[in-house]
């Protein structure tokens, strides 16, 4: 229990002590009910005294009843400024997500007793007298078969960790990794249709571990290849300098770009390394650059620190290891939007989750920089993980979109290949979403209640449900099917079991050619119905009726605009809240559930 929680009342205090005590143990549960009776007999001043005492209590079974998780960052020594970039990112780091340490490993190391193991016994150390019982090491590697990396691992065995040890996923597994790679490539790529583009790893050692480390860059180019079209993207790893061969295997990946820079176009090279940078002039990326000088090459110079998605990518790796606060967890909410009127009312649909959460808008069909301003907003507000609703009408809508804006998915969707709108949301937050407000039973009620709003006579009436439809076939059938779901829901009603009928009906409104034939079929339906009965068309759309009047002119039907914002569907919407942010707060991965690799 907090200890704000404890300061509200002295008498709050007192009897949380039971419960407290309780929680480390039933067999306490007796004791801890007779130091509370003691306790209420007490002086005002002596129960102060004692209150104190219950907070460092409280603290300590908090303490003693749960795991602590604690973070190991690994890094290649790399030199004076190499390390002093290092270090900046991981100062960041430690400042949100405590306890955390830092231990450099250089090629030397050989294991304990070797030369960097002092580095790794004294993290090690730092944690365990943190109180930490669960280890997450952050590998700052490209790829998991670095041999510096490798040693680690497989010696970790013979150091005192303080409890279990999980490895994270390497660098060249987060898209954020990708996207620094990206940005390196945007900056120096001219034309890229012309060009040739080798993305340059080092380190191997044999042929075993340049086969790893080529598969582990070889997830960098895909990425850049999904995104910009070269003539060529290769990976090349060079070996480390110590390793046998390593000059002829050196020569002939250097002989690999030599033949590309040979051909008409550009030859772009950029090094996803972080290697030594001993001075600005003792640098790996120099030592790679003065290969190819004299060449018809493009190099980029930069490697992959600094660059902020670096720590970004530390903070999103301690966040999939450990739970959320409650105030931790906010909401984005993405409605279509449109005029002022319509994005006022799914502002007072969202109203009372504002009372509960923190809460941003991104209004529009999926763009990728409204989002970013949402995320970004509430990620400096402390925020760690998102619950982002699509408040579309139907679960698919916008997810595949989505998924890929906000990390969940690589995969660019394909009406966004060729587009600009292909960037992810560069954040350390998690995400978790739903959509498809009309799969919700709910739907059915606001629907009966806007029938009873324009009804007269039931047994004289028909009714319209008219939406807005999909482009597809496949996706209108589905948004009929959905209403046709509710239409079974409102059968039930007393009030709508009298109709004479309800229809279900989609306009196509945003494809000339589809929508002209729909309207047809609509207005068919509406001049037969009204020969003999009274029809009613209701709006089943999130807000208002859009273009049904323009589009049913000259019939006879009465209309409800009203729209599908109530606060049964505010009620909906916190309930799926709730439910997604429950699931979203606890650890994404666990340290001791899953193999220590």
């Amino acid at each position: 229990m907090p200890a704000s929680k404890h300061l509200q009342s002295w008498d709050i205090a007192v009897r949380s002590i039971p419960h407290v005590l309780a929680e480390a143990g039933k067999k306490r549960l007796l004791c801890a009910q007779r130091v509370s009776r003691a306790i209420s007999q007490l002086f005002p001043v002596l129960r102060i005294v004692v209150c104190v005492f219950v907070l460092l209590l409280d603290g300590a079974f908090a303490f003693a009843g749960s795991d602590r998780t604690g973070f190991l960052m690994v890094s290649a020594d790399r030199g004076f400024l190499g390390n002093q970039e290092t270090q900046a990112a991981f100062t960041e780091f430690r400042k949100v997500y405590p306890p955390a340490v830092l231990a450099l490993v250089g090629r030397d190391y050989n294991g304990i007793g070797s030369e960097y193991s002092a580095y790794l016994i004294k993290a090690l150390r730092e944690l365990k007298e943190a109180g930490v019982t669960q280890v997450v090491g952050i590998p700052l590697f490209v790829s998991e078969a670095d041999p510096v990396l490798q040693k680690v691992i497989v010696g970790m065995s013979a150091y005192e960790v303080p409890g279990t040890i999980r490895w994270a996923a390497p660098m060249a597994d987060s898209y954020l990794i990708k996207q620094i790679v990206l940005d390196r490539v945007e900056k120096i790529s001219k034309d890229s249709e012309e060009e040739r583009l080798f993305i340059v790893g080092v380190g191997a050692v044999d042929g075993a571990s340049e086969r790893i480390m080529k598969r582990d860059l070889e997830k960098l180019v895909s990425y850049i290849s999904e995104r910009k079209s070269f003539k060529e993207a290769t990976a090349v790893i060079y070996y480390d300098r110590d390793a046998p061969e390593s000059d002829a295997r050196n020569r002939t990946a250097d002989e690999l770009i030599m033949q590309a820079a040979a051909h008409k176009g550009s030859t772009v090279v950029i090094p996803a390394t972080l290697g030594p940078k001993f001075d600005y002039s003792m640098t790996l990326t120099n030592w790679i650059g003065q290969r190819f000088k004299g060449l018809d090459v493009v190099y980029g110079g930069e490697e992959l620190m600094p660059h902020p998605n670096i720590v970004l990518w530390l903070k999103r790796i301690a966040n999939q290891y450990t739970a959320a606060l409650p105030n931790e967890i906010g909401i984005v909410i993405m409605p279509h939007g449109a005029t002022q009127p319509w994005n006022d009312a799914v502002e007072r649909l969202v109203e009372p989750l504002r009372a509960r959460y923190d809460l941003e808008m991104a209004f529009g069909m999926a763009d990728p920089r409204v989002i970013q301003g949402a995320v970004t907003r509430l990620e400096e507000r402390g925020i760690r993980r998102i619950v982002f609703v699509r408040l579309y009408a139907l679960s698919h809508h916008m997810k595949e979109s989505t998924d890929y804006i906000l990390g969940l998915t690589d995969t660019i969707p394909s009406h966004m290949a060729n587009h600009v709108a292909t960037t992810q949301v560069r954040s350390a937050v998690l995400f978790a979403g739903f959509g498809g407000y009309e799969e919700s039973a709910r739907v059915a009620d606001i629907l009966h209640e806007r029938v009873l709003e324009v009804s007269e006579d039931p047994s004289s009436e028909t009714v319209v449900l008219l939406a807005h439809g999909e482009k597809t076939d496949t996706g209108n059938i589905r948004w009929l099917q959905a209403m046709e779901a509710n239409i079974e829901r409102l059968k039930k009603e007393s009030h709508c079991s009298k109709l004479k009928s309800i229809r279900a009906a989609t306009v196509q409104e945003d494809w000339p050619e589809l929508r002209e034939k729909a309207v047809g079929e609509i207005r068919n339906i509406i001049q037969e119905e009204s020969k003999h009965s009274r029809v009613l068309v209701i709006a089943n759309r999130l807000y208002g009726a859009g273009p049904y009047k323009k589009l049913l002119t000259g019939l006879d039907y009465a209309l409800n605009d009203r729209g599908l914002a109530h606060p049964l569907l505010s009620r909906w919407l916190e309930e799926e809240v709730e439910k997604t942010a429950a699931a979203l707060a606890s650890p994404l991965l666990s340290v001791k559930h899953e193999a220590v690799r």
